[in-house]
């Protein structure tokens, strides 16, 4: 579990791929201070597994799933990244619920700035707006952000300052593929309002018919 409050900006040192899937080496000065085998580490909001590290860097598996439902197959050495070890149980939760398992992506359309904000306007993959309310929580490259604006599949957030800096947002621009995932709550509510609760549809005329409206 994450919070999608980014502690560091890691660079990819190689990337050694495989028919499906890669194996990421990647430099970093915070992180690998507390880190052990197996440990989780958010990278770009992908949850990924360390097996192998050094006192400056570690390396990680992506599986062929990750691979395909990411944008962290277009890494290169050089490439900037987010990263956020697990939260641990004596942490605050200063972000939101995030689990590190990517829904799709999106691409950057336009940003703007505003007085001190920086707004991003970004086209999500098909279906992942219905995720998504305004002033509810996503997390994009693995950074917690608040949804300002909703529409369709498109939606807008805003960057803090601190936030632009110390996030590889900062560096993107137009055309840019950024991972996405929606909020957790929100997909269990979508996903059970769709499926029912195993015995029935839950629909709008199942609430009318038990008294809920």
């Amino acid at each position: 579990m994450f919070t999608g409050i980014i502690e560091e900006i890691g660079i990819v040192k190689a990337v050694k791929k495989g028919q499906n899937s890669l194996v990421l080496d990647i430099g970093s000065e915070k992180i690998t201070e507390d880190v052990h085998l197996g440990d989780s580490i958010a990278v770009n909001g992908v949850c990924l597994t360390v097996t192998s590290f050094s006192k400056r860097s570690f390396t990680a598996d992506v599986m062929p799933e990750t691979v395909k439902a990411s944008s962290i197959s277009r890494l290169k050495p050089g490439s900037s990244v987010n990263l956020e070890r697990a939260m641990s149980a004596q942490g605050r939760f200063g972000g939101h619920f995030v689990s590190g398992h990517i829904d799709g992506t999106g691409t950057i359309i336009k940003t703007e700035r505003s007085a001190n904000a920086v707004y991003y306007h970004i086209q999500l993959d098909k279906g992942l707006g219905r995720y998504c309310i305004p002033k509810g929580s996503i997390a994009v490259d693995g950074t917690s952000l608040t949804i300002f604006g909703i529409e369709g599949d498109r939606l807008m957030v805003s960057l803090i300052p601190l936030t632009h800096q110390d996030t590889v947002l900062g560096q993107k621009q137009a055309g840019d593929i950024v991972n996405i995932e929606a909020d957790m709550i929100g997909k269990y509510i979508v996903h059970q309002l769709e499926t029912g609760n195993g015995k029935k549809e839950m629909t709008a005329g199942f609430l009318a018919e038990n008294g809920f409206f």
